[in-house]
């Protein structure tokens, strides 16, 4: 009777372990971007995967500016990105999850809509999955800089 208890116990404590480690949190959903600098919040992102495993985020909201100067189109953006609609561009694309790294993104590209400028970019998903830690960078990453997004739950506030 001891031993089948004991049993139970040690099963019990062993599934717990391997749904805690098991979790991973997706970068699939809706982000709020903020500028650093400021606080002030910038637009709503959506990430989803792509058909070829990828994952590609949009902007589908833009705040309101404080300044009173919103950018509509992204007049300095590469083609073929070049004079498109902000809300709607892609500004993130071919991220994928990290084989070696739990909740980790490589190999993307991001887009700066107010720059025009395509850094490359990795990110991670932190603080139970309501944190995106996202760096954009040239050549390595060291020479770059990392914002982070908020989880929100929809693509209007």
């Amino acid at each position: 009777m001891l031993n089948q208890m004991f049993l139970k116990g040690i099963m019990g404590v062993s599934i717990a372990f391997l749904s805690m480690t098991a979790f991973s949190a997706s970068i699939e959903g809706y982000w709020k971007s903020i500028e650093e600098r400021t606080g002030e919040q910038l637009s709503i992102v959506e990430i989803r995967k792509g058909s070829d495993g990828r994952f590609y985020g949009k902007i589908v909201y833009r705040y309101p500016n404080a300044r009173g100067f919103s950018l509509a189109n992204c007049t300095k953006c590469p083609a073929p990105n070049t004079n498109k609609p902000i809300l709607g561009l892609e500004i993130l694309s071919g991220f994928r999850e990290d084989p070696d790294k739990r909740d980790s993104y490589i190999d993307g590209r991001v887009l700066e809509a107010t720059s025009g400028k395509v850094y490359k970019g990795k990110a991670v998903v932190s603080g139970e999955g309501k944190r995106l830690r996202m760096r954009g960078y040239m050549g390595i990453s060291a020479l770059g800089r990392t914002v982070v997004w908020l989880r929100t739950d929809n693509a209007t506030p």
